[in-house]
């Protein structure tokens, strides 16, 4: 999908100098509708329903990228940010790649309110799975909340798939009674070795 105003991103890999950006992003969404979760005797079902008012949700912030390092990613798990021709941040996808079973996993996915319906998901999403297909991957997972409907939708049109539950993930954090759900896809053309 091509920008909407012809703006062209740079998708590059993050360095230590991108952490004041990268820590400005706002990650928050509003949607109108959510996902329900109703459990089943041999299984559960994803039913989705209207919030009126539309749920705003603002993520807290993460201590995690202090234990990590100065970008926030771990040695050899990278950062790809999408940035605009003034130098602003679009957006970043942060993955790690589990050799053992040849797993790249999205940690995180943040396009900047201003930029979202542009395509930007969908160019940080691509990098992220040339980057699964040059370390052997055989698929890409990530995990979601219930709640984001908006990103739940993006995530099917890019080809995931929903492939697990965890009712109890949130349960002792700001988010509690979210549900975190599990998707993902294959990653086509990946190195066999």
């Amino acid at each position: 999908m091509p920008p909407a105003d012809d703006t062209t991103y740079e998708i590059r890999t993050a360095t230590p100098e991108d952490t004041a950006l990268v820590e400005a992003l706002d990650g928050s969404f509003t949607t109108a509708t959510v996902f329900q979760v109703e459990t089943a005797e041999n299984g559960f079902t994803l039913r989705e329903t209207p919030v009126d008012p539309p749920l705003t949700k603002v993520f807290p912030e993460d201590d995690e990228a202090e234990e990590d390092g100065e970008d926030g990613a771990k040695e050899g798990n990278p950062t790809f940010l999408a940035v605009t021709p003034d130098g602003s941040l679009a957006g970043l996808v942060s993955v790690a790649y589990a050799r053992w079973n040849r797993r790249l996993t999205v940690e995180d996915i943040e396009v900047a309110p201003g930029h979202r319906r542009r395509g930007v998901g969908r160019a940080l999403m691509s990098r992220a799975e040339d980057f699964a297909r040059e370390r052997g991957a055989g698929h890409i997972w990530l995990e979601v909340t219930n709640i984001n409907a908006p990103a739940i939708h993006a995530y099917r049109r890019m080809g995931f798939a929903l492939c697990g539950l965890d009712t109890t993930l949130y349960e002792f954090t700001a988010s509690a009674g979210e549900y975190a759900l599990y998707l993902s896809k294959p990653c086509r053309g990946a190195n066999r070795d």
